[in-house]
């Protein structure tokens, strides 16, 4: 009987080859991110010419605004690029935050980042899409806010959270850029 019974071994010159297997797997995620942080580096000093985005006005924290809108922030891409992002000054991060358009321009409040302020005169357009720089979402769920920074014409991307104050956001934007905005 002893005969038909399965028998259970351990081959320990295998516990070797599975250490090699975990070591080669490691090694090739350690590469990975090596060259991801290689290849983020370089584009920030690729665009190190790139103008930094002024701070929000402390004027404007007490203000109320004519819209405001709370969701993700994107990031900021080249102008007309959805795969370009810009990556000095923590513009290319996606994070969690909120738009509030005002007369004077367009604050915007990062969750783990820098805040910023589009000033009225550098906004060129505002349109929504389905997407940019890996966030692709249904038709017109992303607002993409146009505006010139510095010498640099960038778009910013913004997934309102409820869509109701998605489409107020895009019609205070779209007053202000054509120089209807209440001030």
């Amino acid at each position: 009987m002893t005969g038909l019974t399965p028998q259970l071994t351990r081959n320990l010159e295998m516990t070797g080859t599975y250490l090699n297997y975990l070591w080669i797997a490691l090694g090739v995620v350690v590469l990975f991110c090596l060259a991801a942080w290689l290849g983020w580096r370089n584009r920030k000093r690729r665009q190190a010419g790139v103008a930094a985005p002024e701070d929000v006005p402390s004027e404007l924290l007490e203000d109320d605004p004519q819209a405001a809108a709370e969701g993700m922030v994107i990031g900021t891409v080249k102008g007309g690029e959805y795969l370009e992002r810009i990556a000095v000054h923590e513009l290319g991060l996606r994070t969690t935050g909120r738009i509030e358009v005002h007369a004077q321009g367009v604050a915007v409040f990062r969750a783990g980042a820098r805040n910023i302020f589009i000033p009225a005169a550098a906004l060129a357009y505002a349109h929504t899409d389905r997407g940019m720089v890996g966030k692709f979402v249904e038709k017109d769920g992303v607002i993409i806010l146009g505006w010139a920074l510095g010498e640099t014409a960038v778009d910013t991307g913004f997934r309102p959270r409820r869509a109701d104050e998605g489409r107020a956001l895009l019609q205070a934007l779209k007053d202000v850029i054509d120089g209807k905005g209440t001030g």
